[in-house]
């Protein structure tokens, strides 16, 4: 089994190589958190030619309406547009801290790079994001931890809100109802970073009817990483 830190990714995967033909793969995504959960995942397998998403650069609308919103059927079409081979939603909803999600994925020729995406619940518009992940030719088992990114779309303010494109505030859907607490006036009021960025993780507060957060800084908050990504090439 290899395992890489996104860190170092690029020096170690040069020594490998990688799949330029149709490839079957088994992917397994793990919730590493502890109080956050992520929406509908899309994992998938295209070209190096394209992207979901590119840190340092402006998120797309399609991006932005999955980072605000859990809504991955823009991303969808974007993949589709260039040929990729998906995988939508394998966890069948919202997947839970700690809990995992598997499902298979038969690659195309040319679909040489894998990429996944899925909002950060509670969080404004962050998500966790792998970018053009080169996918390896030799047979294995291969993990890699996975960070959550902030969009810059929005500025986290955290507070309860209905994760429209554009409008402030958070979405609480069920489970997080009775998780997420209420009249917190707000932790910023203003995008500093405008790019697609490593997300600075939530502040919080302890105050579930007030304070300056709706989120719980005794189970929400978070570190990187936030998700572990297994992918098996077989034989």
């Amino acid at each position: 089994m290899r395992i890489y830190a996104l860190s170092s990714l690029a020096a170690i995967l040069a020594t490998v190589p990688f799949c330029s033909v149709a490839a079957e793969l088994d992917i397994e995504i793990q919730n590493l958190t502890h109080g956050i959960y992520f929406t509908p995942l899309l994992v998938a397998a295209h070209s190096n030619e394209a992207s979901l998403f590119e840190v340092g650069e402006s998120a797309s609308p399609e991006l932005q309406s999955m980072a605000e919103g859990g809504d991955i059927s823009g991303l969808v079409m974007t993949a589709q547009m260039v040929g990729a081979d998906m995988l939508q939603n394998p966890a069948g909803g919202l997947l839970e801290p700690t809990k995992t999600a598997s499902a298979s994925l038969s690659t195309s020729d040319g679909n040489t790079v894998l990429s996944l995406v899925a909002m950060l619940l509670p969080t404004n518009d962050g998500f966790v994001g792998l970018d053009n992940w080169p996918i390896p030719s030799e047979p294995g088992t291969y993990v890699v931890y996975l960070n959550g990114y902030d969009a810059g779309t929005e500025a986290n303010d955290e507070i309860r809100g209905n994760g429209m494109p554009g409008m402030a505030g958070m979405p609480v859907p069920e489970p997080l109802e009775e998780l997420v607490g209420m009249n917190g006036s707000g932790v910023a009021s203003s995008v500093t970073n405008a790019s697609v960025h490593v997300h600075p993780g939530n502040i919080g507060d302890n105050d579930q009817n007030g304070g300056i957060s709706d989120i719980s800084n005794l189970t929400q908050r978070w570190l990187n990483p936030v998700a572990r990504l297994t992918v098996t090439v077989s034989e």
